[in-house]
């Protein structure tokens, strides 16, 4: 078969489910079968759940970016940039390349897993002044910005600009928050000792979430066994509080306090990637609204899935359950989408996907952690052991898994150099400039572009 006949597959996004999907059709599709591309401004797969500590510096940046071409059987054509929007009446995705040029990619069977951006609210000086933990080049960033706060601090005379560059925020009691705050907390605990002129005792990190209680999803003794050893820690923990404001110096919580700070980290959640807002499709609480088989319903050969799809979890008992956007379920679920493609392309059924969720781990750095693996409730180094044992066997590759082992042993004989690599040098940078939520196009000028002929295309 030449090239002409092939179906074009196209999976946009590189995240957990997009890249087993992509993995799962290359074993299973023959190249003579379909033609497969993947869009994503950066040919590599993000693990998410370890961000907090390269933001750390626990771990390098390399090391959890997992290479998409180190496979010399890698058959998928890779378009590096972004989908800024979808016409599923005419099968067209529109690209957004990182050169910033628009380009038009024709599919015949679509894969959507565009992944989460960070949910924010209209809070006055958020998004002007807030950090995400989104993307590798966030983490990076933070952990620069940290210890920058530190050397100017250590460098100034002024007791006030001082206090207020050793006064951190964290907003967002979920997983991504309490292990941002907790592994940042342990940086500048060691940081100090290298910095004689500190008072170790002006370091204050807040943890605030306007929810009443931490890691709801983990129970209340596991919950409140985290809390206390972040409070153990010195870190003050603030639930049922938000910010009201935030400004280039200081933050104002909901509560009337006022922190002097120039660090503010913002990990309240994350809502479904705008492309989703582009295909005038239904939606179930700004996800995609699928089948139990992870169809777009009325758009044959459409599917979708992990965080910016409401996939049904039939593992629950309780009508409407969705499942939550974990890696756990976006892996599987790109391995049953992959499956029912394939299916598609040959006339074969489809099938319903299924996870019972495994259980939760969260890394507090050190000897702390707290995890539920399978319902059982661990505390301190055994729940350490789960959670680190459950990210390394997580990770695609062994020279990824050899990374990480690495550096978490020569973190724990050798400590941290708090080296900052340069990004402080350039322009400030803040949760704004990371995501590109502003380039996404309406259903209308996604129209207009499908419709407007072939030039473009591809």
């Amino acid at each position: 078969m030449n090239t002409v006949t092939r179906p074009r597959i196209l999976v946009v996004g590189a995240g957990f489910a997009g890249v087993e999907c992509v993995r799962r059709l290359e074993r299973k599709l023959t190249s003579d079968e379909a033609d497969v591309t993947l869009v994503t401004p950066f040919s590599y797969q993000l693990y998410l759940p370890l961000l907090p500590q390269v933001a750390s510096g626990v771990l390098t940046p390399q090391s959890i970016a997992v290479s998409l071409r180190r496979s010399k059987k890698y058959r998928t054509r890779i378009i590096p940039g972004g989908a800024i929007g979808v016409d599923l009446k005419s099968k067209v995705c529109v690209i957004r390349t990182i050169t910033d040029d628009d380009v038009n990619e024709r599919y015949d069977c679509l894969v959507l897993a565009p992944g989460s951006v960070t949910r924010t609210f209209d809070i006055p000086g958020l998004t002007e002044h807030a950090f995400g933990l989104k993307t590798l080049a966030e983490a990076a960033y933070i952990r620069d910005h940290v210890i920058s706060q530190l050397d100017l601090a250590d460098a100034s005379d002024d007791p006030a600009e001082r206090a207020a560059r050793l006064q951190f925020v964290v907003v967002g009691g979920g997983y991504a928050g309490t292990e941002t705050a907790a592994c940042l907390q342990r940086l500048t605990h060691a940081a100090v000792q290298r910095y004689p002129r500190l008072d170790p005792n002006l370091i204050r990190w807040h943890l605030i979430d306007i929810a009443p209680k931490l890691m709801p999803e983990l129970g209340d003794k596991l919950g409140r066994s985290a809390q206390e050893i972040l409070r153990r820690r010195g870190i003050d923990v603030s639930l049922g509080v938000s910010i009201d404001k935030a400004g280039a110096e200081e933050v104002t919580f909901t509560d009337g306090r006022v922190v002097p700070t120039h660090t503010l980290i913002w990990t309240a959640g994350v809502v479904a990637s705008p492309l989703i807002a582009t295909l005038g499709a239904e939606t179930v609480r700004g996800r995609l609204a699928v089948t139990s088989e992870m169809t777009v319903p009325g758009h044959d050969g459409v599917f979708a899935l992990g965080d910016a799809a409401a996939v049904p979890d039939k593992a629950k008992a309780e009508e409407n359950a969705v499942c939550p956007p974990t890696a756990q379920h976006a892996m599987r679920q790109g391995r049953r989408v992959a499956d029912n493609v394939i299916a598609t392309l040959r006339g074969e059924p489809l099938l319903p996907y299924v996870h019972r969720d495994l259980g939760l781990v969260v890394d507090l750095g050190g000897k702390d952690a707290v995890s539920k693996p399978l319902g059982i409730e661990l505390r301190g180094v055994p729940a350490q052991v789960v959670a680190r044992g459950y990210h390394w066997s997580a990770l695609r590759t062994n020279v990824a898994k050899t990374r990480v082992m690495t550096n978490w042993l020569l973190n724990a004989v050798a400590g941290d150099d708090f080296v900052r690599t340069g990004f402080q040098s350039r322009k400030p940078a803040r949760l704004k400039d990371f995501e590109y939520t502003d380039n996404y196009l309406t259903p209308e000028q996604v129209r207009a572009r499908a419709e407007g002929g072939d030039a473009a295309s591809s």
